[in-house]
């Protein structure tokens, strides 16, 4: 399908848009009122001093990153395939402005999903987290546009390659869809709620963004816990999809927030990806954007958004990670360079969270 252009409702200066599938308009956009509303004016404002500002180095090929820091070094992994090698990327940095890539954690598609995915060639939008004192990294497998997919996980004691604690040990599948089934297994998620519960949000297109309960001994479902809770969807209208995936739950202050990207990846100047959030004082939900609509029903806050007709260098924002850093709260997403032949590129912000706790994004 082509790029799609979304009436924007008006919004003063400082207040979130509400976007919703239904009311797509192919080939135009409309705003209330016959205002025409650009996303990048929200979203892509030059922030001086913004982390984004400050990036150089290896920055690309970075499609769906995630970060964490161990010590002094900040890692950012990301999905493979775009790399031209199976194992997902991984880049490092010790001050958040200069990067390089740090080789391949590891060296090909685990022979588990090879077996399981009959032609997957890459593994897809890691998760990394600190769990028990290793990191764990949650990962996918598949191939376009198949419902044919699989998540696993692997673990490590350090992130320092110089380490001789340093080895990946992978635990082999968690959850996986077939075809003909009502939802995807990719882009997991990894949470932890607020009284120790172990959770994976994941999901892709189709019936939307799912989350399970794992055990948290052995990193996989619960025993006996058969419960799919759906927690965000996109409507689409007759003959068409449902864009929605990367899910990212983050906690704060009492509520989980759902950070998703909606909307079409991978299309290079055509790509109009774009993250929007809502909240839920439970990790089932149901999340809702700042107006109260839920995200079930296709609405979202907007947080990092462009549309692919404006003139900006970076179209497609999207597919994020979050992470609290000595007192901030930083978010990784990837958008495609228009001065550099549309490849993926890391991109970093710092989120800022309003009086009423709704998050807006430094790009």
């Amino acid at each position: 399908m082509g790029a799609e252009r979304l009436p924007i409702h008006p919004f003063s200066k400082g207040t979130a848009m509400t976007i919703h599938r239904r009311d797509l308009i192919i080939g135009g956009v409309a705003g209330l009122g016959g205002a025409l509303v650009g996303r990048a004016a929200l979203a892509q404002m030059v922030h001086p001093g913004s982390l984004n500002e400050k990036l150089s180095g290896d920055l690309t090929p970075v499609h769906d990153p995630v970060i964490i820091r161990e010590g002094d070094t900040y890692h950012v992994f990301g999905s493979g395939g775009w790399s031209k090698r199976p194992s997902v990327t991984w880049h490092v940095s010790s001050d958040l402005a200069s990067w390089h890539d740090n080789g391949d954690p590891f060296d090909a598609v685990p022979a588990w999903a090879q077996t399981a995915i009959p032609g997957a060639t890459s593994m897809w939008a890691p998760d990394i987290s600190h769990v028990d004192g290793v990191y764990r990294m949650y990962y996918a497998v598949s191939t376009g546009g198949s419902m044919r997919s699989a998540i696993g996980f692997a673990t490590t004691p350090t992130l320092d390659r110089h380490s001789s604690s340093y080895r990946w040990t992978d635990h082999g599948m968690v959850v996986e869809t077939f075809t003909g089934g009502t939802y995807n297994a990719i882009d997991p998620n990894f949470v932890v709620d607020a009284a120790g519960n172990h959770w994976l949000a994941f999901g892709s297109y189709w019936s939307g963004l799912k989350l399970i309960a794992l055990d948290r001994r052995t990193g996989k479902p619960r025993p006996g816990d058969k419960v799919v809770h759906s927690i965000a969807y996109r409507p689409a209208p007759s003959g068409g999809d449902n864009p929605v995936e990367g899910a990212f739950i983050f906690h704060r202050e009492g509520w989980y927030y759902l950070f998703a990207s909606y909307d079409y990846c991978c299309k290079k100047s055509a790509s109009n990806y774009y993250v929007a959030v809502g909240r839920s004082r439970s990790i089932t939900g149901p999340y809702q954007g700042r107006d109260g609509k839920a995200m079930m029903d296709g609405y979202g806050t907007g947080v990092i958004v462009e549309r692919p007709w404006a003139s900006s260098r970076w179209r497609g924002p999207g597919h994020c990670g979050l992470y609290h850093d000595q007192g901030r709260d930083l978010i990784v997403y990837h958008a495609y360079d228009q001065e550099h032949d549309s490849v993926p590129t890391l991109r970093i912000a710092e989120l800022k969270w309003d009086a009423a706790g709704w998050p807006s994004a430094l790009t």
